[in-house]
């Protein structure tokens, strides 16, 4: 019978746990948690987002997205405006606050990774960011 950490899912869900303890830490003060980062840096890569879309993209349940819209919107990091194709529809989008918090939080956020992956060398962390990519992005693949 082989060993747990034989199973490449079994240490792909720790790492997954250990990363999630060491973002929640870093965000702590700030009251958020790292599903609301999350959000926040997928709006800082678009023009705004239907709620559905931030479930389907980020594969949180849409009434998770709700709460964490609310929280964010609270806070003034991001607000829904009515889309400009759908004016019935709500888009998300990323407001300077949140945008200033992104900046204020890089070189944490950084640092965290750093620390994660502080046991592998330039080339293997970079080998990892892309085998990572082609799993967790299986419609990328060519």
């Amino acid at each position: 019978m082989r060993g747990l950490h034989a199973d490449t899912g079994y240490l792909l869900y720790r790492l997954g746990l250990r990363s999630g303890q060491l973002f929640n830490a870093f965000l702590q003060e700030s009251g958020l948690r790292l599903r609301h980062y999350a959000v926040l840096r997928f709006l800082a890569t678009s023009q705004g987002a239907l709620q559905r879309e931030l479930s389907e993209r980020l594969g949180y349940d849409p009434s998770a997205i709700v709460g964490l819209v609310d929280d964010l919107e609270k806070l003034g990091f991001a607000e829904r405006r009515p889309a400009p194709e759908d004016r019935r529809s709500r888009i998300v989008v990323l407001t300077e606050a949140g945008r200033a918090f992104l900046r204020d939080t890089d070189e944490a956020g950084l640092h965290v990774t750093n620390d994660l992956l502080e046991p592998l060398d330039p080339a293997e962390r970079e080998t990892l960011h892309a085998l990572l990519l082609r799993i967790a992005e299986p419609d990328s693949r060519s």
